[in-house]
């Protein structure tokens, strides 16, 4: 279990890494841009390779990734190199990295629907969990559960509502249709700490989606998360909210949970931080994508370059500032985890 932790942990920050650098490099080259290098992760080099004018290069740790344009950082009188091109296509580059972010997501959230499917909402058993007071009982995936100790049922909500309306730790009987026939069955419920409701361990049926439908789906679950995140960070800021933010080590141990629940949990996890690292990269802070977004809309407004040493600096600045709060959510994270 440990190994399949280690590999999902590792396949999910590289996604999130290279699909993020891969949007500023298709746009580079779209743009005519020349990308010296593409590199994927942090450290020693562990393979290389040269392409038709770009080496890429994958390193020992999966920890970031950089997709280095002649010209981004420097001076270049080179017609191909970043700073020599118009603001909008600079513009257009850097927003490329988070916008591929939530792109992924959509894609992930995509596969989801279509291959592993949702959630239906109809009164019909998906599949009991094996060992839980509705296996025993003799609930069978497909059976349409109708009533409840006389509380009708019609869809899967009313189930829940029927299963905590009895006394505690009452048996329930339950009215199936099965095969044409109607049955009741008797079920002794248990109480689940974490949700703090009464359940009876079945899952609802899965619907598989078609592509439109996923697409539609996939599209409006990335926007709710995305204005849900927004509508938390402000609400931390203001104190509304504890702040609870996970940094590398934290982000290792969510993954490491989902992993245990299955390949759905960990491609939906996969996909929400794909839009919480696109979304937090468009903040206007300095080091991050937003910050260079402002700095050449100033340049587009002003219709002059801002003073590269200033505009690196403050970049510099930044980039201190943003590696010592990592380091100081990194220790948090260790803190909890060795606290329990």
């Amino acid at each position: 279990m440990v190994v399949v932790t280690i590999l999902t942990v590792i396949v999910v920050f590289c996604l999130l890494i290279i699909s993020h650098e891969f949007g500023h490099f298709i746009a580079a080259k779209a743009c005519g841009v020349y990308v010296e290098d593409f590199s994927l992760g942090m450290g020693p080099k562990l393979l290389q390779f040269r392409g038709k004018e770009t080496t890429y290069c994958l390193r020992l740790l999966p920890i970031g990734g950089w997709c280095n344009m002649r010209g981004e950082d420097e001076d270049s009188d080179d017609p191909r190199a970043f700073n020599r091109k118009k603001v909008w296509q600079r513009m257009l580059i850097i927003f490329a990295g988070p916008l591929m972010n939530f792109i992924i997501a959509i894609i992930i959230f995509v596969i989801v629907f279509m291959m592993i499917g949702t959630a239906s909402t109809a009164n019909v058993v998906g599949e009991p969990i094996a060992d839980s007071p509705a296996a025993i009982a003799g609930l069978e995936e497909g059976d349409i559960i109708t009533d409840i100790n006389g509380i009708a049922v019609d869809e899967w909500a009313d189930i829940s509502t029927a299963v905590n309306a009895q006394e505690a730790g009452g048996t329930l009987q339950i009215t199936v249709e099965r095969d044409g026939a109607s049955e009741i069955i008797s079920v002794e419920p248990y109480f689940n700490e974490e949700t703090q409701s009464w359940q009876i361990g079945i899952y609802p049926q899965r619907e598989h989606q078609n592509i439109f439908t996923a697409i539609s789906l996939g599209v409006r679950q990335s926007i709710e998360f995305a204005v849900l995140l927004v509508q938390s960070i402000v609400q931390m800021i203001t104190g509304q909210i504890e702040a609870e933010v996970a940094g590398p080590v934290g982000i290792v141990n969510i993954i490491g949970e989902a992993t245990s629940y299955g390949v759905q949990n960990v491609l939906i996890l996969t996909a929400y931080l794909s839009i919480n690292l696109g979304l937090i990269n468009l903040f206007p802070l300095p080091a991050l994508d937003g910050s260079r977004l402002v700095f050449l809309a100033v340049e587009g407004i002003r219709r002059k370059p801002i003073d590269r040493n200033k505009e690196g600096m403050v970049h510099f600045i930044g980039l201190v500032l943003l590696l010592g709060l990592m380091v100081f959510i990194t220790y948090q994270d260790i803190a909890r985890l060795v606290t329990g």
